[in-house]
């Protein structure tokens, strides 16, 4: 029970690796605000660990001024706060990606974390306590073809994690970032282009563990580095990734 008495907020909860933190934190004693876009999803999760649904849209300053209204008369100030949310664009050459779906991912992966940042860092601040833990990616270290603006805006996230660590360490606030390469998450087929066997084992033969990550590698990830246990780590881009950043 590493979290007992501790309450979290985890973005993009609904499916894939989000569900798979919130329920570890939930088993590890938290209190969790499920958070998607995908109302239905978050409270299928919610109701399964016996913690709250939101509907929230991450790239909207007025969605997630929402969040933290409900979250602060449900909570006060959360102890942990986890950006995952996130999406990507299809593999295309990189000229050939529309700027709407530019925008689209840069609005999603990095925007929101601003946008979280704004609305809950203060009071974690003033508290003098807090653990915010942005879901990077493997492709923000080693990067694939034809995913390049996914890429760089993983790539942003890994710096952000780093600059807000240093800004925050001196009040409290602990910023870590862990990277998962591929994992079965409703995004795999979108990495890959198309789910087949075929595309599968070009993308395993990557990964020399020889296997995806799954929600639950982030799950005990993530409990551990938003736990007491791991107070003196900030800054950190955890790669929980089967060797492939090697």
């Amino acid at each position: 029970m590493r979290l007992a008495g501790k309450t979290a907020i985890v973005t993009g909860a609904g499916s894939g690796f989000g569900a798979g933190i919130a329920r570890k934190f939930a088993a590890e004693g938290a209190r969790v605000l499920v958070a998607d876009i995908d109302e239905e999803a978050a409270h299928a999760v919610a109701g399964e660990i016996g913690g709250l649904a939101l509907r929230v849209d991450v790239a909207s300053g007025e969605s997630v001024a929402a969040l933290a209204d409900a979250v602060h008369a449900a909570f006060g100030t959360p102890d942990i706060l986890v950006n995952n949310a996130g999406i990507t664009h299809l593999p295309a050459p990189m000229e050939e990606v529309s700027e709407a779906d530019f925008d689209r991912v840069f609005a999603v992966n990095c925007k929101s974390v601003f946008l979280m940042a704004r609305v809950f860092v203060p009071a974690m601040k003033a508290r003098g306590a807090g653990a915010i833990l942005n879901v990077a990616s493997t492709a923000g270290l080693s990067p694939r073809p034809r995913l390049n603006w996914y890429n760089a805006s993983k790539g942003w996230m890994i710096t952000a994690t780093k600059a807000m660590a240093v800004e925050l360490a001196p009040a409290g606030v602990r910023v870590n970032a862990i990277c998962p390469v591929a994992g079965e998450t409703p995004l795999l087929k979108s990495f890959m282009g198309e789910d087949t066997p075929e595309m599968r084992t070009k993308f395993l033969a990557t990964i020399p563990i020889g296997r995806f990550s799954t929600p639950e590698d982030m799950g005990n990830a993530a409990a551990f580095l938003c736990s007491d246990e791991a107070e003196m780590i900030t800054g950190v881009a955890l790669e929980v990734d089967g060797g492939r950043c090697i």
